[in-house]
This record gives structure tokens, sequence and C-alpha cells, in this order.
């Protein structure tokens, strides 16, 4: 069986999915990659310039995307955090552990000079292998 049978790809909805040829998470087998995730809404981030609150919005995100393909946060192996402030690492840093406190998956912080739009504070991927 080729792993491209096994693929799922995983859809947020987004029209922007098709035009730029992604998915917003993808599993092959035991593996599942959530792509970059923000706060990103209809009117502005979710929590506004709140860096805590939008990390929380995409890590919202990520869980629902890491259930749809039938995982879990449990099943994290890594995350990455794409910051716009490095000197507020911190702030998402707690509410990176709210979720992933005891998880422990391996994690790097990042800053990058701007998200896709200039009011994003953070974007987040992650990886995750789902156990036997």
């Amino acid at each position: 069986m080729s792993l491209m049978s096994n693929r799922n790809n995983v859809s947020s909805g987004s029209e922007w999915e098709g035009k730029i040829g992604y998915s917003r998470a993808v599993r092959i087998g035991q593996l599942v990659s959530v792509s970059g995730t923000t706060a990103s809404g209809p009117d502005g981030p979710v929590g506004g310039d709140d860096l805590a609150e939008q990390t929380r919005e995409a890590l919202r995100r990520i869980e629902a995307a890491l259930a749809e393909a039938g995982a879990s946060t449990t099943d994290v192996i890594r995350t990455r955090m794409y910051l716009t402030d490095m000197s507020r690492w911190e702030e998402a840093g707690i509410a990176h552990g709210e979720v992933f406190g005891e998880i422990r998956p391996a994690t790097t912080i990042l800053e990058v000079s701007a998200l896709i739009a200039p009011d994003l504070l953070i974007e987040i991927e992650a990886d995750a292998v789902i156990g036997d």
C-alpha cells in the first residue's frame, strides 16, 4: 500500500486551502502534521492584541484539527511557535504550557518579522504520532 493511499487531508474550510494548495492537517499512517495555525477571525484575531489569548485560540484550533485526524494533544511530539515579538515569549509559553505542560513535546520558539496579517502575533505548527 502506498503512503498516498493512506493519506487523510483535514480541511478547515478556508477558501485559501485550495488557492494556496495546503491542508489544515495531514495524516499519513500514525503521523499527523498540523499547518501553521493562527487566531485569525473575520473581525481581527480572536483575543485582540492579547498574545496569550491568541496562543490559546491557535491551540484550540490545532486541537480540533488533531481530533478530526484521529489524534489528540497527548499525541503531539513537536510544536513550533512563530512570534512577531520575542520579548513577549513568556506570554505565549505560559499559554502553551496550559495545554502541553504534562505532555512536554519538543518545542521551538522563533521570532519572525511578520505573519500574514499585521495584527496576528503568533502562528503555531504541531506534529503528532498516534500511539497504538
